[in-house]
Order: structure tokens, then sequence, then C-alpha cells
């Protein structure tokens, strides 16, 4: 144990021997922080002498705890048994397994997955779409919510109607003894509240506790945690505040910026020093952060030394960007890189259809990480499907696709039948549509469904027309006719899958542009020839959104799409300060090179748009803006503050009052909004 303290720099020592009591261990990026939280939990058990069934350490995901697991177990020499280090939601299973039965339910319930969750969803009700009922349901049992109290706080019909699917929902869970994933922290966390003594078992059981990414955590993961720490007060928290990027899928940043609210007594050690990045990386990383006034603050040092300057790469358009993407990477690999050293990062997933067209133009092997191919994905094909039927009405299966996408009421029986009417009259689904006498086709569909039908029909053959007329036009006729983009309005995942239809829109309009002469069908075939990329040999790059690369790193970096709308989201629900922070993000998971780029235009909401260099150059100091960027206010939430007439009181939050920065000030109970010039910190 002695090597391994000796092995640790002074402020991971300092964490790992702080034994009682609340702890933050704010973990900047490459810190150390694995080899922080293993080595504290070896320490506890192996000097300290702590049994290992009393300590409990969490994280968020499998392939986390298995890496933790097995670093820890090579440091614990004394333990006769390992300490329990898994999941949040493992932890639940294993808590559900012994002690459900005080809820009347049997012990040996079965955990259903998404896809399962879907099907139930789906089942239940088949009109609003799947995706957003079950994000809604997973949002109120985060929020300990019942069907009752969702259905009383409902402004909207749809939301009223989602209520009551998701009690049907839980009936159906219950009768037939199943949990979905949100089961095992809510229904862990009501065990809990419901049974004080039980609470207090297993806080005393547990009697030192450990959570990685403690930023990602959302408001049931604190309110566990707080049943577990009620005997006692040694929870040792890890994360970091400038790495919380999750706020869209429910986790607040506010558990780690008021850790010591939640848990008072509380020591902070910063691991600051770095060991992944440059110096020249970890200064504008540094730099462009420093603007979020949501922080506890921390400066990144670099233990790896100097080394090349981060670059800027400037494009007219996205072709260009990654044709000169793909000729920095082709460089690198001829000099004797490994292809799997490097990256490239977006901010949206739309973004990597002009990136893996320019590479497999190149001959770079790409992995894409943590999605699909843009040609892959299912907006994008039902779109290609449209496209395919206009040209020829008779594929069926392109048809069969499309038919009821947007939902018309067409179940599977209809659609089913239709089929199996065209296999025997040796006719194309469409044409039976088509021809058919509207009462001869209510003999085999329902009479409203026969009308819905001859409808789908009728706006094919108009797009079919305009198609041969006026090219151009065709991809606005066929959002304005069929409203592709409202299939997912309202869904959690809507700005992506939206973001996707809209650069296929784009896409289609460049390259009638480009080609006036060109045909639907020539257009297919491009898109044919681009999407069936050949299997190139070697290695593989890595293209991924920001959120994927979460805890990897790379040799050599690029980072594309900085410009307002994409790097930094602007409108649409955005927090500026998170987008920052995904720049942060990007930014710390190069090791070597750093390399940023934006275009002049490409396609923003479907159209080949102007548009301007992101901030983050300016914020992060590499460009001159002709705006003054504003620096961090020297004033934080939670920090302590005196005023010279109303004496000391905490900072609640900062806002921007012309070239000062206004403090909202809780003054023993009193809140008073304060210019920042007024008061000092404490």
């Amino acid at each position: 144990m002695q090597h391994i303290l000796e092995s640790l720099n002074p402020q991971q020592r300092a964490a790992v021997e702080q034994v009682d009591g609340p702890i933050l261990i704010l973990a900047g990026a490459g810190s150390g922080k694995t080899t922080t939280v293993t080595s504290r939990l070896a320490y506890l058990i192996d000097e300290v002498g702590i049994p290992p069934a009393q300590t409990l350490t969490l994280t968020f995901t499998n392939k986390a705890a298995k890496e933790m697991r097995e670093r820890a177990l090579g440091m614990i020499k004394r333990a006769s048994y390992p300490p329990l280090l898994c999941t949040f939601h493992k932890f639940g299973l294993l808590f559900l397994k012994f002690h459900i039965h005080l809820l009347g339910r049997q012990n040996n319930f079965v955990v259903i997955d998404s896809d399962d969750k879907k099907r139930i969803v789906k089942k239940i009700n088949a009109d609003l779409p799947t995706a957003l009922i079950a994000s809604e349901i997973s949002r109120y049992k985060n929020s300990l919510m019942t069907p009752e109290e969702a259905y009383a706080q409902a402004q909207q019909p749809n939301y009223k109607q989602i209520a009551k699917i998701y009690e049907e929902y839980q009936t159906y869970l219950v009768e037939n003894n199943l949990v979905d994933f949100d089961d095992l922290l809510s229904l862990t966390y009501t065990l809990l509240h419901t049974h004080p003594d039980l609470a207090e078992q297993t806080s005393y059981k547990y009697r030192y506790i450990m959570i990685d990414e403690y930023q990602d955590t959302n408001e049931l993961q604190l309110r566990l945690l707080q049943k577990l720490c009620m005997t006692h007060n040694n929870l040792c928290v890890v994360g970091d505040d400038d790495q919380s990027i999750y706020g869209w899928r429910g986790a607040h940043i506010r558990n780690i910026l008021e850790f010591d609210q939640d848990f008072p007594g509380v020591r902070m050690v910063k691991l600051e020093h770095n060991y992944r990045s440059t110096e020249e990386i970890l200064k504008v990383a540094n730099a462009l952060i420093e603007h979020n006034r949501s922080r506890h603050g921390k400066t990144l040092i670099a233990t790896k030394g100097s080394g090349k300057e981060v670059v800027t790469l400037s494009s007219e358009d996205e072709n260009e960007e990654a044709r000169k993407i793909a000729a920095q990477i082709k460089s690198l690999i001829t000099s004797g890189i490994s292809a799997s050293e490097i990256a490239v990062l977006y901010r949206i997933n739309a973004l990597s259809r002009s990136l893996e067209e320019g590479l497999a133009r190149a001959g770079i092997a790409y992995k894409l990480v943590g999605g699909l191919r843009f040609y892959d994905r299912a907006e994008i094909k039902d779109l290609i499907c449209y496209l395919r039927v206009v040209t020829n009405v008779h594929d069926n299966f392109s048809l069969k696709r499309i038919i009821n996408k947007p939902k018309r009421g067409l179940g599977k029986a209809t659609i089913d039948k239709l089929e199996l009417l065209s296999i025997e009259k040796g006719r194309s689904m469409f044409e039976l549509i088509d021809t058919m006498e509207s009462a001869a086709l209510e003999e085999i569909v329902k009479k409203k469904n026969a009308a819905t039908l001859k409808q789908f029909a009728q706006e094919l053959r108009s797009l079919q027309s305009l198609s041969q007329e006026r090219t151009y036009d065709f991809i606005d006729a066929l959002e304005e006719r069929f409203e592709l983009r409202s299939i997912y309005e309202g869904t959690p995942d809507a700005y992506e899958r939206i973001s996707n239809i809209d650069e296929f829109y784009g896409l289609f309009r460049d390259f009638i542009i480009q080609n006036p002469q060109a045909t639907l069908d020539e257009f297919l075939n491009e898109l044919t020839l681009q999407s069936e990329q050949d299997e190139v040999e070697g290695e593989s790059i890595y293209i991924m959104s920001i959120h994927a690369a979460k805890g990897l790193e790379f040799a050599h970096l690029f980072t594309i799409g900085l410009e307002e709308g994409f790097l930094p989201l602007i409108g649409d629900g955005s927090d500026i300060e998170e987008e920052r922070r995904l720049g942060y993000v990007a930014f710390t998971r190069a090791k070597e090179t750093l390399t940023l780029s934006h275009v002049n235009s490409r396609y923003y909401k479907g159209r080949r748009t102007e548009l301007q260099k992101s901030r983050f150059f300016n914020e992060a100091g590499l460009a001159e803006g002709s705006l003054r960027i504003e620096k961090n206010t020297a004033f934080k939430k939670g920090d302590l503050v005196r005023h010279k007439i109303f004496g000391p009181g905490r900072v609640v939050g900062v806002s921007k009052a012309g070239r000062e920065f206004m403090l909202s000030i809780n003054f023993g109970g009193s809140k008073r909004d304060i210019l920042a010039s007024f008061v000092e910190k404490l």
C-alpha cells in the first residue's frame, strides 16, 4: 500500500487518505480519477481496516465498473472477499431481489430492456409516438411521480393520454411480475422511504460509499444516496462539473455544484494535474471553460509538457472540410501513426454524412462509434424509400416501409392483406390501390383505410409528375404533402432526427443545383454509390459524437462543425454552458494534436446557409473577435460573500448586467440582487 501511496501526487494522496465525512474529489479530465478511486478503496480496506462488506462503490456503466473492480482487486491484499463495486442499477437489482416482497411483489421478477418496454407501450397505444411515451414514463419514474400525479400535472391532452398509458403500463408490469430499468432505482428508493427501519439497516451496512461520475447523477440518485447515508456522512463523490454533458437526459449539475448543501462539512480536493494532453491543448481547454459561471473552478496543468500548437482549419463548405481532414489523416497514417489513434468528433450526428463520404472517397476505413452510418438511419431509409416509390411505384419493398409513415391508421393486418393480394394477382401493391374501384378495395380493407390508401396513391402520382417536371421543387413538395419531419416532433431524439432529414433535403437540393438536368433516378444512383462504401483494408480511424467520446482519448483529434448553431447549438432548449462543457470535453480528448474545423456554409435546417464561426474560437483564445468576450466573473454559485451593510451571504445565482455581473445572494433567508463590485468573497 505504501508503494501505491507514493505513486500518487499530493492531491490524489490527500483524497485517498481522507477517510471520514463527505468528500468531493473534483477530478479534471485526464487527472487519474480511476487510480484515485481504486486506491482509496484499497486504502480503506488494507490500511484502515474497513471490512469490504461495509463499502459500496457505484458508477454508471458496466465497463467502468469492470475496470475499477479489476484495478481495485489488484491492489487489495487483505480482503477475504471482494467489496461491492457495481453500477447504480445493478445495486438496485440486488437490493430488490432481497426486499421487493415488502411491496407485495415476488423476487423472481424479470427485468425488461428498452425494446421490451417499447413493445408493451405500443401494444397499449399505437397512435402516439412510442419513443415519446417511453421517455415520459422514464421521466415520471425518475421524478418518483405516480400515474395519478402525472395525470394531475399534465397540461395538454396528449400528456393526459400519456399519463393514462403510464397507468396501464404499470399495471401490466405488476401483473406480469416485470420491472423496467427505471424501477431498479425508483422501487429501491420507495422501499427505503416507506420502510425507515430497512433504510437504517442498509445505511449501517454500507458505512463507506463512493460514487463515480457524480456530475451525471439525477434527482432520484441523490435522494437514494441521502437514504443510504442517513446513519453516517461517509460519502466520497468523484466527478467533474466541467464535464457535465447529460442535462438532456436528466443529469443534475446542481448535485455536484451544491454537494456541500446536501452533505454539510464537505472537504474538496481538486485533481488538476493532467496526464493526457500537452500544454497547448490544455491552454485552449482552460480558456474556453473559464467562461462558464456555474462551476467550482479549476485549471488543468499539463504534466506532459509542450507540444504542437492547436490548429484551426477553415473551409468553404463541408465537402472541402471532409477533403482536407481526409488528406491530413492520410498523411498521419502514412507517417506511421496507427489509425486507431485518430478520431473525428462532431456535436450532432447529421454532420457525419459529408465526413463519411469524404473518408470513403479517400479510401480511409472508419468505425462509427455509438451510432449508425448516415444512410443506415431509419429516417434516411424512409426518405430514400419515398424517392424509390416515386421513381418506381411497383417497388413493394419500399412501399411497405413507408405506407404507414407518418401514421395513417393502417395496421399490420391491412398491409399484409394487400401484400397477399398483390402476390396472388401478380400486380404491385400500388397498382392494386391505384386501379381498384373504391368499393372493391373496401371489400379487402376497412372503408376508412380504403379512402386513406386512395389518397396516398394520389399524392404519390402527383409527386411523380412533379419529379419529371421540376426536380428541384420535388423535395419541398414531398415534405409539404407528407410532413415527414413531424413524425419525430416531441420525441426524445427529435433534434437529431430532424437534423438528419434536413441534411438529406439539403443534399438533394445541392445535387440538383450542381446537376440541373438530373433526374430522381440519377440522384438515387449517386446515393447508392456513396452509401455502399467499399471495404478498405487495414485499421480504422474513429468518428463519433462528442457525447460518445466521453471517457475516451486519442493521440490525434479533429473536431468539426465549430459554427454558431452547431457547436454551440443555439435555441431548441440548448444551454450555452452545457454547450461549452461539450467543447471542453472534445478538446480534452486529444493527447498530442488537436485540429478544430469550421466552414463558411453548410446545410442548416435543410438549406445551404452562410454560417458564423463558433464563439468558442474567441473564448479559447484561438481567434480575435470584433466583440469583446467577457471573462468569467470572479464569483460563482455557492460562494460565500460579504456586503458592508447586509453582512455575509451565499451566492445563489449569477447573471450579466451590462458590463457588470449581478449576483443573487441569500443573506440569512433574505434574497437580494447585488452588483458584484459591491461585495467581497469570504
